[in-house]
C-alpha cells in the first residue's frame, strides 16, 4: 500500500469539479485516506513549493496556489504515486493524454487543476506538510 498527496488546485475548486476528480481516483483503485479543504497563505504555498524557489514560475505558482481554497487529499493504493500521475496527465494540458484530468479540465500549464507527488520521498514530505498521522486513515 503506497500513499501520495493530491491537491485539487484553486481552479478546480472554482470550476466545482471536486467530485469529478475524486471519482476518477476512486474509479481507478485509489482510496481517499484523508481529505480537507484549506486556503493556503502565500507563505504556506512558498514553503510547500520551496524546491522550486529558483525557478522562473515560482512567484506565479505560489500566487495562484494562494488565490483560493484547495482540496488536499492523501490517496492510498497499490502503486498510488504513479497511478495518480497517470490519471493527472502531463503538466501542460495540451500535451496530456486523452481522458486524463488535465486534458479534460485544465486551461493552461499553470491552471492545471491538480498537483500530485512525484516520488516516495516527495510524497512523505508533502503528506506530512499538510496532515498529521491521526488524520490519515488508511
Amino acid at each position: 500500500m503506497e500513499r501520495t498527496l493530491s491537491i485539487i488546485k484553486p481552479d478546480g475548486v472554482r470550476k466545482n469539479i471536486i467530485g469529478d476528480v475524486v471519482k476518477r481516483f476512486e474509479k481507478n483503485g485509489l482510496k481517499v485516506a484523508a481529505m480537507k479543504m484549506v486556503s493556503l497563505s502565500k507563505s504556506e504555498a512558498e514553503c510547500f513549493y520551496a524546491v522550486h524557489r529558483e525557478r522562473p514560475f515560482f512567484g506565479s505558482l505560489t500566487e495562484f496556489m494562494s488565490s483560493g481554497p484547495v482540496v488536499l487529499m492523501v490517496l492510498a493504493g497499490e502503486n498510488a504515486i504513479q497511478k495518480n500521475r497517470d490519471l493527472m496527465g502531463a503538466t501542460d494540458p495540451k500535451k496530456a493524454a486523452t481522458g486524463t484530468i488535465r486534458k479534460d479540465f485544465a486551461d493552461s500549464i499553470e491552471s492545471n487543476i491538480v498537483h500530485g507527488s512525484d516520488g516516495a520521498e516527495t510524497a512523505s514530505f508533502e503528506i506530512g506538510y499538510f496532515f498529521s498521522g491521526l488524520e490519515v486513515l488508511a
